[in-house]
């Protein structure tokens, strides 16, 4: 198995849950990046969005990418936007497995509590939104993925059984 394990995708996934199912099954440390970043800063994400914005937001990102990266043996649930930056999909890539959790736009909305704490999804309808977000990063996903995990008709206990599949092997 790779040393570490990220989980990339977008917002509702299904990275934490499938996550938190594949480290306490292979008995490894689970890791969640936004975790790490309101931690480190004592705010929530969209504390964080509203008052430094989205640049300052992802230089944190970037850093706790590059902390999660030096350490081994890790499970890591990443922000769905983890991938806008090259820096974060080399360090991902150099330090371990890295997969996709593909969802649907129409899963996505079904998934996710419309509970203001994503920033991205603050205006406008969450559906309508989630499909124009998955349209910018489709591709990012793909480039920094080694396997993709087609999530719409999967338990998370399944999709947690693939992935741990796939980690053994590789």
């Amino acid at each position: 198995m790779p040393d570490n394990l990220w989980l990339i995708g977008m917002m509702g996934a299904g990275k934490s849950v499938v996550g938190r199912l594949v480290a306490e099954s292979m008995g490894a440390a689970f890791v969640d990046v936004d975790s790490e970043v309101t931690a480190r800063t004592g705010c929530s994400i969209a504390t964080l969005w509203g008052e430094s914005g989205e640049e300052a937001f992802r230089d944190m990102e970037a850093a706790a990418v590059k902390r999660i990266a030096a350490t081994r043996g890790q499970v890591v649930a990443t922000g769905g936007g983890v991938v806008l930056r090259d820096d974060n999909v080399e360090e991902m890539r150099g330090s371990g497995l890295v997969v996709w959790l593909r969802a649907s736009p129409e899963v996505l909305a079904g998934r996710i509590e419309p509970d203001g704490t994503r920033p991205l999804l603050a205006d406008g309808d969450a559906g309508e939104r989630l499909d124009e977000i998955l349209a910018e990063r489709r591709h990012r996903y793909e480039r920094a993925a080694s396997l993709t995990v087609d999530t719409d008709d999967l338990a998370p206990t399944e999709v947690a059984d693939a992935v741990e599949a796939a980690w053994t092997a590789s």
